[in-house]
């Protein structure tokens, strides 16, 4: 996922190589690498006419938040690529292995390739003098209080996220990637140690290169554009793919013939795979039909659209009335990262609110952009626990938290903290609260939830529902939450005219109960109905369906007390 943006980055696109053996000069292109093949006989002429300047965009990449672990191991199995080392490029120098580092001794480098625009003949007397592993230690043990630690915050915007962080850069124009985009980046790798810039040394008497002219500002911007490419690698992108959806049983394009053959036979199945999976929802809600086919709909949600300040097709749901256990929010959430390809689960309590940051935030002195929970990419599932809530005090980081969170749920939006201001970025979420009550934020549509019968031995019940989701059963659940979200949906002139009927009659019947919200919300469900059953328009059949599901649910919140009902 593309985290950050950074400056666009001039290069040497085309420079002249003079052999100062020969004589001759050649021309070379600096597309697609970071370090000029540059010999020790050779320089780079800097004032050629020749020379061509460019400029590369530079995009900051991070694994996708929240993306589940059936996820990564799908994607890892499947794929078939090996790493195998480069037959066109064949390195002058010899490298060591990063075990050695510690235990040999340091040989002066004569023949390594230079950064762009450097004259390679400079690099063997501007070397340093070689060391022993125990000094380098003592150098690096003094500088340690002066400088920033080597091992930069990879910048994820989640709690215990892992994986590789890369440097990509783009050559084309990027004017079709933007941030939180899940790109698929085809190109040329580069880990050469010569970029890592920061704790930088020169000399015997360990002074840093940033010393002179230099500033701790500087040091700290280097230090987040330039980390070790042991750590952060870069990518010269050379294709680049946007990514619809990250579920590895299914093609990356579902337009091919082959990908439309495949989701024909799926289409098929939609029926007798959605019963499935409501029956398997209602046993996870206790019992309660009518909440697991709301949950169904929340799962398949999507913004389709924006019109003014409204986000069209957003559906996020308020499940109040779960048990006071605190186990069952995380039992469901379980259930459901096994069954979606991005999640999160966030429990409100007083520590996290007071704690994290929800919103990302610029930070002017690194020059980058600090992430946050809500830098997510589109239809990830956010699960927001309440029943963890607890008397106390919000401090006004906690309020601030609550007050995006909010925003995120109503508007789907996420005010981007620049200091001096706030610029809003749309968001396209899903937004799950579990509540004992009614929750604290304002959400789309509320489900009190209803058992027939107490809830007892609830993990049992859960390894049970979890144990029946197994081979090609669970496979084709997860083919067909993502197949369905991403289907076109037309409503009918006909319908229009049945809907706007409808409407008049409803209001006539009862006003406040069926206002341009409750109609809104209404054409929501029928939508979510129609794609859940397979369907790309609206029919008869269905809007009647969501009319009876709507009926049931206001019904459900009425019957609450004032203090927990929400319509």
């Amino acid at each position: 996922m593309v985290q950050d943006m950074f400056d666009p980055e001039f290069y040497l696109g085309v420079y002249e190589v003079t052999d100062t053996k020969l004589g001759t000069k050649s021309m070379r292109s600096g597309r697609y690498k970071d370090i000029a093949e540059c010999l020790p006989h050779q320089e780079i002429n800097l004032d050629s006419p020749q020379n061509v300047t460019l400029d590369r965009q530079t995009m900051y990449c991070i694994p996708v938040p929240g993306e589940n672990p059936w996820v990564k191991q799908g994607f890892t199995s499947s794929s078939q690529a090996r790493v195998l080392p480069s037959t066109s490029y064949q390195p002058v120098r010899n490298k060591r292995g990063l075990e050695e580092e510690e235990d040999q001794t340091p040989l002066p480098d004569i023949s390594a390739p230079t950064s762009e625009g450097q004259n390679c003949s400079n690099e063997v007397s501007n070397a340093p003098e070689p060391e022993n592993a125990e000094a380098k230690r003592t150098r690096t043990e003094d500088e340690a209080g002066a400088l920033p630690s080597p091992i930069p915050d990879l910048n994820f915007p989640l709690p215990g996220e892992t994986g590789p962080a890369c440097l990509v850069k783009v050559y084309q124009s990027s004017d079709s990637l933007k941030l939180n985009d899940v790109v698929e980046f085809v190109g040329v790798l580069s880990i050469d140690p010569a970029l890592a810039t920061f704790n930088t040394t020169t000399g015997e008497t360990g002074t840093s290169a940033y010393e002179d002219g230099g500033d701790m500002m500087d040091i700290e911007e280097q230090a987040a554009h330039s980390p070790p490419p042991s750590l952060v690698p870069r990518l010269h992108a050379i294709l680049a793919y946007n990514l619809v959806h990250t579920n590895p049983g299914l093609p990356v394009d579902l337009t091919t013939p082959t990908a439309v053959s495949g989701l024909s036979t799926l289409t098929s199945e939609v029926a007798q795979i959605r019963q499935q999976l409501c029956s398997l929802l209602t046993e996870a809600l206790l019992g309660d039909s009518l909440a697991a086919e709301y949950l169904l709909l929340h799962l398949i949600s999507s913004v389709y659209g924006r019109r003014d300040v409204v986000a069209l097709g957003k559906f996020s749901l308020n499940i109040s009335g779960c048990p006071s256990e605190t186990s069952y929010p995380q039992l469901l959430y379980r259930l459901l990262q096994d069954l979606t390809t991005k999640s999160h689960f966030l429990p409100l309590t007083l520590a996290n609110m007071n704690s994290l940051r929800i919103t990302p935030k610029k930070d002017y002195t690194a020059n980058r952009l600090l992430s946050g929970v809500l830098q997510l990419s589109e239809r990830t599932l956010l699960v927001l626990d309440e029943t963890q809530l607890e008397p106390g005090q919000l401090q006004t980081t906690g309020v601030l938290n609550v007050q995006a969170l909010g925003t995120a749920v109503q508007w789907q939006k996420v005010d981007y903290d620049f200091d001096f201001h706030k610029t809003e970025f749309p968001c396209n979420l899903r937004m799950l609260l579990l509540s004992e009550g009614r929750s604290l934020i304002q959400t789309d549509c509320q489900v009190p939830l209803q058992s027939p019968s107490p809830p007892q031995q609830l993990e049992r019940t859960f390894h049970r529902i979890q144990t029946s989701l197994t081979g090609d059963y669970l496979t084709k659940v997860r083919s067909y939450l993502t197949v369905t979200e991403l289907m076109e949906y037309t409503l009918p002139e006909g319908m229009q005219k049945v809907i706007e009927e409808d409407f008049v009659q409803m209001r006539s019947a009862n006003p406040k109960n069926m206002t341009a919200e409750d109609l809104h919300s209404l054409l929501v469900v029928a939508r979510l109905l129609a794609l859940s059953i397979g369907q790309t328009t609206l029919s008869q059949e269905v809007w009647d369906r969501a009319k009876q599901l709507e009926t049931e649910r206001k019904a459900r919140v009425k019957a609450q007390p004032q203090t927990q009902a929400r319509s």
